[in-house]
């Protein structure tokens, strides 16, 4: 293992202890099967024969979970890791070494992931991990959706706006930036399906890419209305679609 520097290293302090997010990591470090999905992503990833030599894999894969995780934008992963050595520590960045990798890195490497295909074929890997170690998907799926802010001027490498990044209104507020929409197994726990869209793309349109295809059961918000026959009865917060 390599030898961190100062910078990368913990403070003095006497007493201490590992607050919720931390506990998270560690967690995640050891259930989520890394070496594996970087061997997915390895023969697409550049190599850095021409231009500046690339971040660490292990270094992007980590930062793009973080960002699912905590829902975090391109810029927000490259804030949240200067402010938190809790993130640093996991992501393994070592600020003695090099900087965070920034938002123009951060965000082309979710397109590779996207042009490639790769997201479902992680997850697909997880969950082949988990139910190795008796972790099981059950038959019914939890759907939701969550907002990834970014800021309006958010721009790629050729000066032009993300297509990706819409713009649209919840409640009485309007948000720019995209939606992440996940699926969660409804005994485990665990989010078995997780795909992307615009902000602007309403809940429903994405719920065909969230089921496993194996549910007798799925739960979803209103914003899941519509997507099959209205069933009747008051309106809960949460309800089987």
């Amino acid at each position: 293992m390599r030898q961190q520097t100062l910078a990368a290293q913990t403070g003095f302090e006497k007493y201490g202890r590992k607050s919720k997010r931390e506990q998270f990591l560690d967690e995640m470090e050891q259930i989520v099967p890394w070496s594996e999905l970087q061997a997915l992503i390895e023969p697409y990833y550049p190599k850095g024969e021409n231009g500046r030599p690339p971040v660490g894999l292990s270094i992007m894969l980590r930062v793009y979970f973080l960002q699912q995780w905590f829902n975090l934008s391109a810029p927000g992963a490259e804030e949240g890791l200067y402010e938190s050595p809790a993130l640093r520590r996991f992501a393994g960045v070592d600020l003695g070494r090099a900087p965070v990798p920034d938002e123009t890195t951060i965000l082309p490497f979710r397109h590779l992931l996207e042009r490639h295909d790769l997201g479902g074929a992680m997850l697909e890997r997880v969950n082949e991990y988990l139910e190795s170690r008796g972790i099981r998907i059950s038959r019914g799926t939890i759907v939701d959706a969550t907002i990834m802010h970014a800021p309006s001027s958010t721009k790629n490498r050729s000066g032009e706006r993300d297509p990706e990044m819409h713009q649209t209104r919840k409640g009485k507020q309007w948000y720019f930036g995209l939606k992440a929409h996940i699926g969660v197994d409804s005994k485990e726990g665990h989010v078995h399906s997780l795909c992307t869209s615009a902000a602007s793309v309403a809940d429903k349109h994405m719920l065909p890419d969230l089921l496993h295809g194996e549910e007798r059961k799925v739960w979803g918000d209103g914003a899941y209305q519509g997507a099959k026959e209205k069933r009747s009865g008051k309106p809960r917060r949460r309800r089987k679609i």
